[in-house]
């Protein structure tokens, strides 16, 4: 059987799809405060298209795919997508990204189509900040959302972008959620996808900055195992029934085990989240590409994967980066 290996040897399982750059907040980080520029809805990719390219995929051993954006539940219909998508055998996890605003009423479908886990982005714990960072009024929707998350059967994710001089106060607030709950936090680097370039910030707060911050005011923190292709670093509070884990996104100390492509709401085909895009598979699917035809694609573009974002930023044809991340895939 055919598989999905690049040139060090790294065996591609996993699949990041947004299924639209469409978004309903402005969060400070990801896009300016008035938007991108979104595309017209007939250069997105259909859920028809989507659904044969996760298929092809999976023919290739892809066995878990995460459904992102934009915000997901903005595309009309996207819970049936997510529905026909479970009907895929050779998928072992189906998961979420989402910013929790919309996603309420659906939970109980979630359950029913066996969803494993919904990562939920909040970086902030208090409303006045919350509507910082986001630009939105939808603390309350979001707040609760985390509780129906917590009581459902879907395992919980809590995405939180460290951002300096915003929310570096509530990390603790954060880690402290795991106390009495069963779920994950995860710190994110911030990174320079915000749709306007390179933000400059006061100072870096990276993983080791991170972790440090969290030791300072904990004594039995213990590391868990994690699979040699997570994307965090993972760690528990002794006695805390949930855990917390850092994602070094931005000093990319991940690479090395990755085992992740991603293709974008259009069909742009990304071999790291730090290229410029490698393939439009739009264009190609509509010009009558035939299964076979996508199977030979994906391992010859696979094989082109870059060592890391490092090097796949330097290769990118323009010096910046400057796309938003509801542009790129969440």
């Amino acid at each position: 059987m055919n598989q999905l290996i690049d040139q060090y040897g790294r065996k591609i399982t996993y699949l990041r799809l947004a299924v639209t750059d469409r978004c309903n907040l402005r969060c400070q980080y990801c896009m300016p405060a008035k938007g991108i520029d979104i595309v017209d809805r007939k250069e997105l990719l259909t859920y028809k298209e989507m659904y044969r390219i996760t298929r092809v995929l999976s023919e290739l051993g892809v066995d878990k795919v995460r459904l992102t954006g934009g915000e997901p539940f903005v595309r009309k219909d996207f819970i049936n997508f997510l529905e026909s998508l479970s009907f895929n055998d050779k998928l072992k996890e189906i998961n979420i990204t989402t910013n929790g605003a919309l996603i309420s009423n659906y939970i109980d479908r979630l359950e029913k189509i066996n969803v494993k886990s919904v990562n939920l982005s909040i970086d902030s714990l208090n409303r006045e900040k919350f509507f910082q960072i986001t630009r939105r009024d939808v603390f309350d929707k979001v707040k609760q959302t985390f509780e129906d998350l917590l009581r459902s059967k879907v395992n919980l994710k809590l995405n939180v972008v460290v951002q300096s001089g915003v929310n570096t106060n509530e990390i603790i607030d954060f880690v402290e959620l795991t106390k009495n709950n069963t779920v994950s936090v995860r710190f994110i680097e911030e990174m320079p996808f915000n749709g306007k370039g390179i933000r400059k910030v006061d100072e870096l707060w990276d993983f080791t900055k991170i972790l440090d911050h969290i030791k300072s005011d904990y004594q039995s923190i213990q590391p868990l195992k994690s699979n040699p292709s997570s994307t965090s670093r993972n760690f528990k509070i002794e006695t805390y029934k949930g855990s917390f884990g850092i994602i070094p996104a931005f000093t990319r100390s991940i690479c090395n085990d990755c085992n992740r492509i991603r293709i974008t709401a259009t069909g742009l085909f990304k071999n790291c989240l730090f290229d410029d895009g490698v393939f439009n598979l739009k264009d190609f699917l509509r010009k009558g590409a035939s299964d076979e035809d996508l199977k030979n694609l994906f391992i010859s573009t696979v094989q082109k994967k870059p060592e890391n974002g490092f090097v796949a930023e330097a290769n990118r044809k323009g010096n910046n980066v400057s796309e938003s991340m509801s542009t790129i895939g969440g």
